[in-house]
């Protein structure tokens, strides 16, 4: 039986390997249960709660590539720090991420990195996301990933 650290560390890597596959689908079914706060401490306009909140949140800025059906990115996880209250059925995890992409007009490169501080709920013995939020440290060329 896979323990409830792994279980909260393989959310981690599925949202990375989701959203680099152009799953935004699959990247909003992680937080049905949950939130993405876009800016840390934002105002309301940032929090994108649900399932269809979170799906319109990636469809509206992350470009997808026609050729592949993808965002032609990479999202490294890494520096899980996970505690876990297992009797209380919720956890913590602060990590790092590294987002690196090439296009054709891009060389391959890193284009941003930063934080995630998430939290976690069990919900009827399967761990969901509560809530995301993205502490942006450094930015590079965003210009090939984001529609904005």
């Amino acid at each position: 039986m896979v323990d409830s650290a792994r279980q909260i560390e393989n959310l981690l890597y599925t949202y990375a390997e989701r959203i680099d596959a152009g799953d935004f689908d699959g990247v909003a079914d992680l937080f049905a249960h949950g939130r993405i706060h876009g800016i840390p401490d934002g105002p309301p306009d940032t929090v994108f709660t649900g399932r269809q909140a979170v799906r319109d949140l990636y469809g509206a800025s992350t470009r997808i590539y026609e050729d592949s059906g993808t965002p032609k990115s990479k999202h490294l996880t890494s520096n899980a720090i996970i505690a876990v209250d297992d009797d209380a059925g919720t956890a913590t995890c602060r990590s790092y991420f590294c987002v690196l992409q090439a296009t054709d007009d891009l060389p391959l490169q890193p284009i941003v990195t930063g934080r995630y501080h998430d939290t976690f709920h069990r919900i009827e013995g399967e761990w969901w996301f509560e809530s995301r939020t993205m502490h942006l440290d450094q930015t590079g060329d965003l210009s090939q990933h984001l529609l904005f």
